[in-house]
C-alpha cells in the first residue's frame, strides 16, 4: 500500500486532480499505475447527501468508532482523548479528509459519529469531508460545503466514540493509511500513491482524449455502427 509521504505534494497539483472526477482518476490510474487496477478505491456503495459538491482531494486521517457500547474510559480520560483526536486531525499536511472505519461489525452504523457538530467542527480544523462506512445524521444542519460519504444516514450517535486514530483503516472496501492521499467525490474515494500523483493529470487528459472520438459518434444523430467502429480504431490510436 501507499506509504506516508515525506513531504507534501504542490498544492498546484492537487487542484490539478480536483479538477477531474473520482472514476475518471480511476480511469487514469490503470494507465500510470496498472498494478493497482483491483485495490486502493472503494468497492461498495457509500450514501452521499451532498452531490453536486466537486470532488475533495486531501490527506488522510484515520479513525475507528464504536457506538453499541459504551467507552471503557473514565470521564476525565475520554475528554483527553477527544482533545487528542482533535489535535491529530487538526494538524500534518493539508487539506485533510477523514476516514473513518465504523467496527461495530454487524452493528455498522448502530451511531453516527457524524452530525452538525462534528462536520461544522471537522471543517475548522481544515478537513474537506469524510469517508466512512458508518452513519451520519443532521443533513440539513451539516457544515456548508463539506462533503460526506457514508454507508448509512441515521437519526441517534447512541454510545458513539473513537476508538482509535492514526492507524490503518478498511472503509467499503478501502484500506487506507495516515497520511494516504484520498480522491473522493459522489462515486466513491480512491487513494493515490504519492509517487502516482504527478503522472495522474497527463493521465487524465489522455484518457479524456481517447474517449472523445468515441463520444462524439455516439452522441451524433448521423451514428452508425460502421460510425463507431472507425471512432473506436481513431481512440486506440491516441497516445
Amino acid at each position: 500500500m501507499n506509504k506516508p509521504a515525506n513531504a507534501p505534494l504542490p498544492a498546484s497539483l492537487l487542484e490539478q486532480l480536483a479538477r477531474w472526477d473520482t472514476p475518471t482518476i480511476c480511469n487514469a490510474m490503470e494507465i500510470v499505475a496498472p498494478e493497482r487496477r483491483l485495490i486502493g478505491y472503494t468497492t461498495k456503495p457509500l450514501v452521499c447527501p451532498f452531490p453536486t459538491l466537486p470532488p475533495m482531494v486531501g490527506y488522510a486521517r484515520t479513525v475507528s468508532i464504536r457506538s453499541v457500547v459504551k467507552s471503557g474510559l473514565p470521564a476525565a480520560e475520554q475528554g483527553k482523548r477527544r482533545l487528542e483526536y482533535y489535535e491529530y486531525v487538526g494538524t500534518g499536511y493539508g487539506p485533510r479528509i477523514a476516514v473513518i472505519q465504523d467496527i461495530d461489525g454487524p452493528d455498522v452504523g448502530y451511531g453516527a459519529f457524524w452530525g452538525e457538530v462534528q462536520s461544522n467542527v471537522h471543517k475548522a480544523l481544515g478537513c474537506l469531508g469524510v469517508v466512512t462506512d458508518g452513519s451520519i445524521r443532521d443533513i440539513d444542519q451539516w457544515a456548508d460545503g463539506f462533503q460526506a460519504l457514508a454507508g448509512s444516514v441515521g437519526p441517534s450517535h447512541a454510545w458513539v466514540h473513537a476508538e482509535s486514530f492514526g492507524g490503518e483503516v478498511r472503509v467499503a472496501g478501502m484500506t487506507v493509511r495516515s497520511d494516504d492521499l484520498i480522491h473522493a467525490d459522489r462515486h466513491g474515494a480512491i487513494v493515490i500513491p504519492t509517487d502516482v500523483a504527478p503522472k495522474l493529470p497527463e493521465a487524465c487528459e489522455l484518457c479524456a482524449r481517447r474517449e472523445a472520438p468515441i463520444l462524439e459518434i455516439a452522441r451524433s444523430k448521423e451514428f452508425s455502427l460502421e460510425k463507431l467502429k472507425d471512432a473506436l480504431k481513431r481512440s486506440a490510436e491516441i497516445h
